[in-house]
């Protein structure tokens, strides 16, 4: 794709990041292809910039493709592994998930203290779901947007943690069960004495409130936007590889492609262990 004469460099770079979104397109918008939208609005896919105009409910549909798809191929392989186990001598598929299930549950007692039977489980889901879907970032990166272009599918992007709507979607996920658990096990009193009295005492509440706010909300920004960043920059150094001379690329893209595979591993560990310690400070007091 990177030799279509059609895509400027800058095309390239543009359609190899924009979603396949779906959503609502205004009474009277403009349209990419110069039409008009009829009374009433109409739903369709997004051309171009069409979608900063299609408002909260569009929907990227190739983040939700290949990230649900990712997250069910993960509930198969393990339950897979599950319905094989046996206490003789485990097969190579049992090895690999009692290892990862072994690596989990090593940090989560490591880091979690209390006693809640979500956060192993949960933390097992965000390592390997998250891992899956960088995993499709060492994709060559003109398969599959060409095959869906023959298709006639105008955009598509296969790596959901590069959709900022994915990765704090999930941080946002992991928020709500901070502010669940720091409720019904601290209790409201004390959750909002947290919020109110430290650091600065009693005398000082609005400070206090401040920067525990900041604080607080510093912890879901800090878990979708860590993702989103490297994952980002990671797509974008394999379409600006992809945008060089054929021999410059193998030079490159191997290279980075193996240390690639570090970074993923990478993000989905400190997405992991982020989620481990706050929960851990959701159910203690301080």
């Amino acid at each position: 794709m990177a030799a279509e004469g059609a895509l400027t460099t800058s095309g390239y770079i543009i359609h190899h990041l924009t979603n396949l979104t779906f959503g609502k397109l205004p009474e009277g918008f403009v349209r990419y292809d110069g039409s008009v939208v009829g009374e009433g609005g109409t739903w369709t896919i997004a051309h171009g910039n069409e979608a900063s105009t299609m408002g909260f409910w569009a929907i990227n549909l190739d983040t939700m493709l290949f990230s649900v798809g990712l997250g069910l191929f993960f509930i198969w392989l393990f339950r897979k592994a599950a319905v094989k186990a046996t206490t003789g001598v485990p097969g190579s598929l049992q090895n690999f998930v009692e290892s990862i299930i072994e690596f989990v549950d090593d940090n989560v007692k490591s880091s979690f203290h209390s006693r809640n039977e979500l956060v192993a489980p949960l933390a097992l889901t965000i390592f390997v779901w998250v891992w899956l879907m960088n995993l499709m970032d060492l994709v060559p990166i003109d398969w599959v947007p060409y095959l869906a272009t023959q298709l006639g599918v105008p955009y598509l992007k296969i790596v959901p943690t590069t959709d900022v709507n994915a990765t704090m979607g999930m941080s946002l996920s992991v928020f709500a069960l901070i502010i669940y658990y720091s409720l019904t096990v601290k209790g409201p009193k004390e959750f909002i004495a947290e919020l109110t009295l430290q650091p600065l005492g009693k005398y000082m509440v609005p400070a206090n409130l401040f920067l525990e706010g900041v604080n607080l909300l510093a912890k879901p920004v800090s878990l979708g936007l860590r993702l989103f960043g490297n994952m980002y920059a990671g797509e974008m150094i394999f379409i600006l590889i992809a945008l060089l001379p054929f021999w410059i690329q193998w030079v490159l893209s191997v290279p980075w492609a193996i240390f690639h595979i570090l970074i993923i591993t990478l993000q989905a560990f400190i997405f992991m262990v982020l989620t481990i310690v706050y929960m851990s400070m959701a159910h203690e007091s301080h």
